[in-house]
């Protein structure tokens, strides 16, 4: 039988389209899409200038800290985002959905944050709790605290950098110059070495923190832990205390004198953090000088008089390196297409002079260990001291390697650290030392 065909019957209510409700997806700011701490983003923003807003408010109590901490300029471009937090929200995005921030302090950075990322807003976690939202709350999808593991063992060796030891051998050397090759010295030298490189680490985590914001927009410096966002900031400032008292307890168990060279290579370390390596050649004569200071720390150590010679050669030589180093930082950036460092006094035009003054002072510690063998100081330690003259083409040779390396940009930022890496270079010092011995 057929069919009857279908009559429009204006009784008949039509059905209704029901739209899909918009869905949102809330993410909390700290905790998840952050990996790190607001507070401690703002107070390390510039510290400097945080402390000058601070003093300069006349107001104390932390309602004042917390109004300055609130105003503090930011850099919300290169703040540690957790990556797999951002791709959730793209695809959220993609999908229609609308994107909102979960934060309790600091409204104005949370609100700049969403900005800078293209969220709709922010809501705060009583809103989130008692309703009054923006959006329907039936519809919802939210990431909150992400299940994040305490920093590894790998993360720590990476901040305290622990590779960074290597220079602190230099302790060793006074030791080794003076054939004293004894237990007890070996023993305080060694005792040394691990006062200086516990003093070293928390340096190095204060440095981090200080410069935040320039180590994350570096190519290279933005990986290290703190930068990040592997290294919570707090765990960094409970760390620093606790480095610095075992260098204390390990340097009182040598001698006070000891004590006291370590404080003055902690002090100085501090001022050139905060000023000195901003400042055009004088952070150059720092450096310098704080290496040789590991020199004088390993006489002290281990009760040897210091010999003005390796004093002399040691100034020439770490001047030579700080210049290396300086002008590898500048090619690396020049060979990046990056414009001049922000948190240094130096220009990428600048090289040429760098290079020339790293040369210099190469040959002069070449000139001054000529001068050495050639003296009187030789005799009472040698018994072949003109073995000694062919250390000076060894050391021609690697000096002249470092440029070369630093020039061709193959040359990682720190050339003591390149020598312990550098086959040639490890070939190089032992010869050298070899050709010591065979001189004794």
């Amino acid at each position: 039988m057929e069919q009857p065909a279908f009559q429009y019957d204006p009784a008949v209510p039509e059905p209704s389209v029901v739209p899909a409700a918009a869905r949102t997806l809330v993410i909390d700011l700290e905790g998840a899409l952050l990996r790190s701490e607001l507070l401690m983003e703002a107070l390390f923003s510039g510290p400097g200038r945080m402390l000058a807003r601070f003093g300069a408010g006349g107001r104390a109590g932390m309602a004042a800290l917390t109004d300055v901490l609130a105003r503090a300029r930011i850099d919300y471009a290169h703040l540690p985002y957790d990556p797999d937090v951002l791709n959730q929200a793209l695809a959220a995005r993609a999908r229609g959905w609308q994107i909102y921030l979960v934060a309790g302090r600091f409204a104005q950075h949370a609100a700049a944050i969403a900005a800078h990322l293209g969220f709709d807003g922010v809501v705060s976690p009583a809103d989130l709790a008692a309703g009054g939202l923006p959006f329907d709350r039936a519809a919802i999808e939210r990431i909150d605290t992400r299940n994040r593991s305490r920093a590894s063992l790998k993360t720590w060796v990476k901040a305290l950098r622990v590779y960074q030891y290597a220079k602190n051998t230099l302790v060793f050397v006074p030791a080794l110059t003076a054939h004293q090759m004894n237990l007890p010295t070996l023993g305080y030298a060694l005792l040394a070495f691990l006062a200086f490189s516990a003093c070293a680490s928390g340096a190095y985590l204060m440095n981090d923190l200080l410069d935040l914001a320039a180590d994350r927009q570096h190519p290279t410096k933005r990986h290290r832990a703190l930068a990040a966002g592997d290294l919570p900031i707090s765990s960094a400032l409970s760390a620093i205390p606790a480095l610095w008292l075992f260098a204390v307890v390990a340097s009182l168990c040598i001698s006070p004198l000891f004590l006291g060279v370590l404080g003055a290579y902690l002090v100085t370390t501090i001022v050139y953090s905060l000023v000195l390596k901003r400042k055009m050649l004088v952070d150059v004569v720092t450096l310098a000088g704080l290496y040789t200071l590991r020199i004088v720390a390993g006489a002290v150590g281990v009760g040897v008089v210091l010999s003005e010679w390796l004093l002399i050669f040691s100034l020439f030589v770490f001047t030579s390196l700080a210049l290396i180093k300086r002008f590898s930082e500048l090619s690396m950036r020049e060979g990046a297409g990056l414009a001049d460092p922000s948190n240094r006094d130096y220009r990428i035009t600048d090289l040429h002079v760098i290079a020339a003054m790293a040369a210099a002072s190469a040959m002069n510690a070449v000139t001054v260990f000529s001068l050495y063998v050639s003296s009187s100081a030789v005799m009472p330690l040698y018994s072949r001291p003109w073995m000694l003259w062919l250390v000076n083409p060894l050391l021609l040779y690697w000096f002249g390697r470092a440029l070369m390396m630093a020039h061709r940009r193959q040359m990682p930022d720190d050339p003591i650290l390149y020598a312990f890496r550098d086959g040639p270079s490890r070939i190089t010092v032992a010869a050298m030392i070899c050709i010591m011995l065979a001189a004794m």
